[in-house]
């Protein structure tokens, strides 16, 4: 059995972090090929630093009314620069160094490698890997609390911020929560860090506090927060210059922070910028939806479940599934059952989980799960639509 009594930590950052803007804008490019195409294959990467984005990688779109994808391509390319300012203004970036309308935007795209077509062409994995899932019934959303609160605190403070209420406050920011757990519970935050951009040099760590405190204890659970908590707001005591003109920013540099926060294995593989085709991606969406309705079934209170797959092969080479002890049945029945209850290929995940549509750019903040089912289709691993077939099926 696992530990009951502990503490553990989990961190969040914002959208204005130097490497979420750039997951932004690979998803948001990802988000236009796929309006242009549901086909299209996107392998976006972008780099940011002061005054400068680099966007590059490769891009795809298949013939399509007698035009050549290569000249659809062409059509497409003249738009990224604009997508990327349109994110960044969105963020909320106007400063000297780093300026929505300003910045230098230089698009290294160029058309996806033949060779990797070829496998996913005919509906194989677009690489080999291994993807997780995870979920636990310690919070509603079926998520690790640490990482779920850290997400929220962050969302909500960007709310306030771009809502006008709090206008000292700058789009980069950090949290970070350590929960203490008794008997696998979480019941007491015993240290919050935020750091948080902001516009006036003279503020103090004690002036950040008074403007972030009301929003925090809005977002957490009152009895987490006691006399014991120990505030860190600002620590180092000045936090102006921030977002890329501060720290240059990468995509996909953050997987831990989109997906548990530590709490669960991690394949390896980035998720933003990257179309369905690729299972990093579509992967380890499925082993969310699949380990989210293994415990909202009752099946466990905890769930990690592991997919692997090989370049050009549809399905997957195997299941894994651990429920930590705390299973209703032996975990081999879960892995046999969930199995059953999906198609597991690459095209199999797209299809049941809607996923050739654009709905990526917002998910490159504040988590890749955690968040409601959307009606246009985002967030749609998170829905807990097979909890009666796998009831029936164990």
């Amino acid at each position: 059995m696992s530990r009951k009594d502990y503490i553990f930590t989990s961190e969040s950052v914002s959208e204005g972090h130097p490497d979420k803007v750039c997951d932004r804008i690979s998803d948001a490019v990802l988000d236009y090929l796929l309006e242009q195409d549901e086909n299209a294959r996107v392998a976006c990467e972008t780099f940011a630093t002061s005054s400068l984005v680099v966007i590059g990688g490769e891009i795809g779109l298949p013939d399509r009314d007698g035009r050549e994808g290569s000249e659809r391509l062409k059509d497409a390319m003249g738009r990224v620069p604009q997508i990327a300012r349109d994110c960044i203004r969105d963020i909320g970036y106007e400063q000297d160094k780093f300026h929505w309308n300003t910045c230098h935007v230089l698009n290294f795209l160029h058309e996806q490698s033949v060779d990797i077509a070829l496998g996913v062409n005919r509906d194989g994995a677009g690489d080999q890997g291994i993807m997780f899932g995870f979920a636990s019934d310690e919070t509603p959303e079926l998520m690790p609390a640490p990482i779920q609160y850290a997400h929220k605190i962050l969302l909500r403070l960007a709310e306030a911020r771009k809502s006008g209420a709090e206008p000292t406050l700058r789009p980069d920011a950090k949290s970070q929560l350590s929960l203490r757990y008794e008997d696998g519970r979480p019941v007491e935050v015993t240290q919050l860090v935020l750091s948080t951009q902001h516009a006036d040099p003279d503020q103090s760590s004690d002036d950040i506090r008074a403007i972030v405190e009301p929003y925090i204890r809005e977002v957490l659970p009152a009895e987490w927060l006691t006399e014991r908590t120990e505030w860190w707001v600002n620590p180092t005591g000045k936090f102006v210059i921030g977002g890329p003109d501060g720290d240059a920013g990468l995509t996909g540099r953050k997987i831990i922070v989109d997906t548990y926060g530590g709490a669960a294995p991690h394949g390896g593989g980035a998720f933003s910028g990257k179309d369905p085709t690729k299972v990093d991606r579509s992967a380890a969406y499925a082993a969310r939806y699949l380990a989210k309705n293994v415990v909202a079934a009752g099946l466990a209170q905890r769930c990690a479940l592991q997919l692997s797959y090989a370049i050009g092969v549809a399905k997957p080479l195997s299941i894994h599934v651990d429920t930590y002890g705390t299973g209703a049945v032996p975990d081999h029945a879960i892995e046999d059952a969930v199995a059953k209850a999906m198609d597991l290929t690459p095209s199999g995940i797209r299809a049941h989980l809607g996923l050739n549509r654009p709905v990526y750019a917002r998910t490159a903040a504040y988590g890749h799960f955690g968040r409601a089912p959307e009606a246009d289709g985002g967030f749609s691993w998170e829905r807990t639509d097979l909890v009666e077939e796998l009831k029936r099926t164990l």
